[in-house]
């Protein structure tokens, strides 16, 4: 079964520095019907003006990762963690325990678009770590390539949780297909540009609650840049 959430349903916020769409219920904007998906708890669909960002503030027992479309972004943390994530790279925070961190537009002329996800672990009072990989485009060009799994399967980054994340390039006749393990749900989202899922056109921004699926193809893409969720089957999340 198909569930589909619309871009132009998602919450916004907008603080002049920050505009930000949100597929799931996240700060002033609360949704019953969109607390999340299985593990997943949040997508944040975050631009950025030049030299702005998130100030010092901290998580615990939280995998975040960010996932950058345009610009560069920079971040700190308080295990003395520097570093910029431009396109291509995918950078993911075990909060664990306890961690402070900021985010901030390295740039002082041009805005940083990027996608902030939250998976809930699967343990709880881990000591925190941080990771970070570029995945160049031809890695992703008309195939998904897993970028986050429990266990670093294929030089993915490690996620505290039985979920694998997937990304993929999708362009005029490329195409790829996703077999899913039996009995497990599946999130889709379409970080920008259109591509066809099972024959359903998605646009930038459309996202997809996926259950009792065996497989997931993409094709007719148009510019697209996709994420696949492969999640443990349960509607909403739990904490650990």
């Amino acid at each position: 079964m198909f569930d589909m959430i619309k871009a132009n349903a998602r919450g916004t916020a907008n603080h002049g520095w920050l505009s930000s769409r949100h597929t799931f219920s996240f700060g002033q904007y609360y949704n019953p019907r969109q607390i999340g998906f299985s593990d997943l708890r949040v997508i944040n669909d975050d631009r950025v003006a030049p030299a702005q960002g998130f100030g010092r503030h901290p998580h615990s027992n939280m995998e975040i990762f960010s996932y950058v479309l345009e610009g560069a972004l920079e971040h700190k943390d308080s295990m003395g963690t520097g570093s910029v994530i431009r396109p291509g790279d995918v950078q993911i925070m075990s909060a664990g325990t306890g961690v402070t961190h900021s985010e901030f537009n390295h740039s002082q002329s041009d805005p940083v678009h990027f996608l902030q996800i939250w998976i809930v672990p699967g343990v709880a009072g881990a000591a925190p770590r941080y990771q970070q990989h570029h995945f160049a485009p031809e890695e992703k060009r008309g195939r998904l390539r897993l970028i986050l799994s429990p266990d670093g399967q294929d030089g993915s980054l490690e996620i505290r949780q039985d979920a694998r994340v997937y990304a993929g390039l999708f362009d005029g006749e490329e195409s790829a297909s996703l077999t899913l393990p039996a009995g497990r749900y599946a999130y889709v989202h379409v970080a920008r540009g259109k591509v066809e899922l099972n024959g359903q056109t998605l646009g930038e921004g459309d996202g997809v609650r996926i259950r009792d699926a065996d497989t997931l193809n993409f094709a007719n893409g148009q510019d697209a840049e996709v994420l696949v969720f492969d999640l443990r089957p349960f509607e909403l999340p739990q904490m650990p």
